[in-house]
């Protein structure tokens, strides 16, 4: 299966260059795989560059696990992440993803010095 870079995962969802965007269409019609790097990255493009709300981060990534054609790494992990995310949105998202991924590791806690970090579940402030 086909694996996609960041810049391919922005064009599909920022739509703002309308002949990458089609060709990011056309190279992920019959399957691609979005590692969390790749993941991780696109929303935080989709936040510094594109100054996107939280609530449309979580919109598109609402709409990256059930995209048809797209899979992700460790979806059940996104999820995850996801759900820390809807809760706690200041938080960013990748570092709800990194919880979830050393949560599902079994690497726990998470060492951090992050204050709003350290008080989600699986997360410890150094």
């Amino acid at each position: 299966m086909l694996a996609i870079d960041t810049n391919v995962l922005v064009r599909l969802l920022a739509r703002d260059d309308a002949a990458q965007a089609l060709a990011a269409d056309q190279a992920i019609a019959k399957g691609a795989w979005v590692s969390h790097l790749v993941l991780a990255e696109a929303i935080w493009v989709l936040d510094t560059v594109y100054e996107r709300t939280p609530k449309q981060m979580i919109a598109a990534l609402d709409l990256l696990l059930i995209h048809e054609t797209l899979v992700l790494q460790d979806a059940d992990v996104v999820e995850v992440a996801l759900g820390q995310f809807r809760t706690k949105p200041a938080l960013g998202f990748s570092d709800c993803l990194v919880l979830a991924i050393a949560r599902k590791a079994g690497h726990t806690p998470l060492a951090t010095f992050d204050k709003a970090l350290a008080k989600l579940a699986g997360a410890q402030k150094l």
